[in-house]
């Protein structure tokens, strides 16, 4: 029985912090603990039907013998009121009787003993019983402990990527691109600009000169009629 609970408690002695701290995987390796403790309780629990069960026996034949020991009491009463009321022969009563009460006191010696065996074997199922419920406990605990863990560590492994991926972005050299880019556009916007300006110009110096050029609509119509005239022979 100590070498089963030598082995339930064994996992949550402080030199097992130690190993913990220095394993690659410690959610792993909990979750590995806590089936050994999930072992540990199903064998415990095992044992402690055992005691229980010697336990219940033994108050059972306790109670049997003081059975045997009241029986045997009420039949050397007997015995005897046979022999007083004459229906019995006195010498053979009391010698049967004697008997009787010797079975009794032996049954009563032996109920005893079966008490005593029973009370130590009770007390040592309450305590193991005690002991299974505290590691039913723990266990749970551990357990819920084992969920927070793995959220936590699920968490930390995310914080851990971003925080590597912000650590290789380097944030002024960042600005100073947008800032060159900003003045790539602006130059782009200006040129652009400037080529309008310069369409426009072209345009209008065109028009000014094909205006100064144009003849009057008069001059032009007078040309055509004298031209008329001559070909007509009209002076």
């Amino acid at each position: 029985m100590a070498s089963i609970f030598n082995r339930i408690f064994k996992w949550g002695q402080s030199e097992a912090h130690s190993v913990v701290d220095s394993l690659e995987d410690p959610i792993r390796m909990t979750e590995q603990g806590i089936r050994d403790l999930k072992q540990s309780l199903h064998e415990a629990m095992a044992s402690l039907a055992q005691v229980k069960s010697v336990a219940i026996r033994l108050k059972k034949d306790s109670g049997d013998q003081k059975r045997i020991a009241g029986d045997y009491e009420r039949k050397a009463m007997l015995l005897l009121q046979k022999a007083q009321s004459g229906t019995m022969d006195q010498a053979e009563a009391e010698e049967l009787a004697r008997t009787a009460l010797a079975r009794k006191d032996s049954a009563v010696d032996r109920a005893q003993s079966l008490t005593k065996d029973h009370q130590s074997q009770q007390s040592a199922a309450d305590a193991l019983q005690t002991k299974v419920e505290k590691l039913q406990r723990d266990i749970g605990k551990y357990e819920n402990e084992l969920v927070t863990l793995r959220a936590r560590a699920r968490t930390a492994e995310s914080m851990k990527k971003v925080n590597k991926q912000l650590s290789g972005i380097d944030s002024s050299s960042t600005i100073s691109m947008l800032e060159r880019m900003k003045n790539k556009v602006e130059e782009e916007e200006s040129l652009a600009q400037a080529y309008g300006e310069i369409s426009d110009s072209t345009s209008s110096i065109d028009e000014q000169i094909d205006e100064a050029l144009a003849l009057p609509e008069e001059a032009e119509g007078a040309d055509s009629l004298a031209e008329l005239k001559a070909k007509m022979g009209i002076e």
